[in-house]
């Protein structure tokens, strides 16, 4: 089914010549998800060595069913991968700037590097051409670019992404919908055709601003509900609800739907952390209140603390005890780490004197500094007093207890992703806590045996 109706996309499209600039998360998924449509796309990067590695088909971050999804289009000769931004914009009708947008250190967005590179290809753009920005970018950046482009004769357009880390590939080929910002809607119907889904998905075309808006609040939202349900776990906890119940409840209600309604220490990532500060920038420089967004972020550093604090009450003090860590990136399926709460967990038990000894599927020995990270989950725990569970890869789900206990000279088990049984755990003879269970977990898991 899925071939088919990839087949069928790609014959609704007419091919055109695409460049994308920048070979992160979001250029390499669009660049092989175009090629895939019928388009010839080059897609660049300053850096010669990650173009050796993409021309030779290795794709340098963890992405479910890109790296084959790639190597096709490289056989197909529908995508190649270039250094040189100019020479590749010269060539194309259509210029998607997939560039880091990050925040300076006081919430507002950096977006000079999208600047630069498109006062770079503005001289050699073919008249007629369209600049897409991919790149999530705040209020005022599209006039920017215009005046950095100083051209008269192209087009920009905003086109932002929705991509989740782990099914990248899936979100772009089938996308909820496709916003597309410009100041014309032939301008934004071109961009559109790129995609060839009339009736696959829905299309909403609006302007710059709005299209840039349409982001930020989507990304605010989501880390809402995050916050939300994580707050909710935190009275469960005190009050003796269990917090699988009521997710369970409140996600069957159709107004709410059950999605982004799992607890956990918190949530990371590239975008949720960078663009709900953004948005509260924005809102400062346009004398506007958003308390509530203030008010999430606050929220998630003090759910992350929290972790911290359920491993020290349960050992009594953490200085000298080594610490089990199993997960490491912000969420499973990436090898991405950026803002990960799983990683700020192990650096405050690190300041705290502890030991902390991690495995990631997914993060080699040696990735980060002052954290021991190892070949298995099973040597992580090894002769450990606790064990904290900071990231939902599946086999940590599988572990075998009786091979864990064996291994681990503690009881202790802070479960931040609610991913064992946590009735099995205690059986075992584990002090089990997880995420708006922890209070009840000992009670219900008897009650349950």
């Amino acid at each position: 089914m899925l071939e088919a109706a990839l087949s069928e996309m790609e014959h609704s499209v007419i091919g055109r010549n695409v460049t994308v600039i920048g070979s992160g998360y979001v250029g390499l998924t669009l660049s092989a998800s175009l090629a895939l449509l019928g388009h010839q796309v080059e897609c660049t990067d300053k850096s010669p060595e990650r173009l050796a590695q993409l021309t030779a088909g290795r794709v340098p971050i963890v992405e479910d069913g890109l790296p084959e999804l790639i190597e096709e289009m490289l056989s197909a000769g529908r995508i190649r991968f270039g250094t040189d931004n100019a020479e590749a914009a010269a060539k194309a009708e259509f210029v998607f700037l997939c560039l880091p947008t990050p925040n300076d250190g006081d919430g507002v967005a950096d977006v000079s590097l999208v600047l630069a590179v498109t006062a770079e290809i503005g001289p050699h753009l073919q008249p007629g051409a369209t600049v897409v920005i991919k790149s999530t970018v705040p209020v005022g950046t599209v006039e920017e670019v215009e005046r950095a482009l100083a051209r008269s004769d192209v087009y920009v357009a905003v086109n932002p992404e929705f991509l989740a880390e782990g099914s990248a590939v899936k979100d772009s080929l089938f996308p909820d919908r496709i916003i597309i910002g410009a100041g014309s809607e032939i301008v934004a119907r071109n961009v559109a055709d790129l995609y060839g889904r009339s009736g696959v998905s829905r299309t909403i075309i609006t302007d710059v601003v709005s299209a840039g808006m349409i982001k930020y609040a989507s990304n605010a939202y989501l880390a809402t509900r995050l916050s939300f349900v994580n707050s909710i776990a935190e009275l469960c906890e005190a009050t003796g609800a269990d917090i699988r119940s009521v997710m369970a409840g409140l996600g069957s209600d159709r107004r709410i739907g059950d999605a982004f309604l799992r607890p956990g220490p918190g949530w990371g990532g590239s975008c949720f952390p960078k663009d709900t500060q953004a948005l509260v920038r924005t809102a400062d420089q346009f004398g506007c209140e958003l308390d509530l967004v203030k008010a999430v972020i606050a929220a998630n550093a003090h759910h992350i603390q929290r972790v911290v604090d359920k491993v020290a009450m349960a050992l009594g003090d953490v200085r000298g005890r080594r610490i089990a860590l199993l997960g490491l990136t912000f969420k499973a399926g990436t090898d991405d780490l950026r803002n990960s709460p799983a990683v700020e967990i192990a650096e405050r038990l690190t300041a705290l004197g502890a030991s902390v000894q991690a495995y990631d599927p997914a993060v080699p020995p040696g990735a980060l500094n002052g954290i021991g990270i190892h070949c298995s989950a099973i040597s992580a725990c090894q002769d450990s007093d606790a064990l904290v569970i900071g990231t939902e890869w599946p086999e940590f789900a599988a572990m075998d207890l009786v091979a864990l206990s064996g291994a681990m000279s503690g009881r202790v088990i802070v479960d931040a992703r609610n991913v064992l049984d946590s009735a099995a755990a205690v059986r075992e003879g584990f002090s089990y806590t997880g995420i708006g269970i922890s209070t009840v977990g000992k009670r219900t898991a008897e009650a349950i045996a």
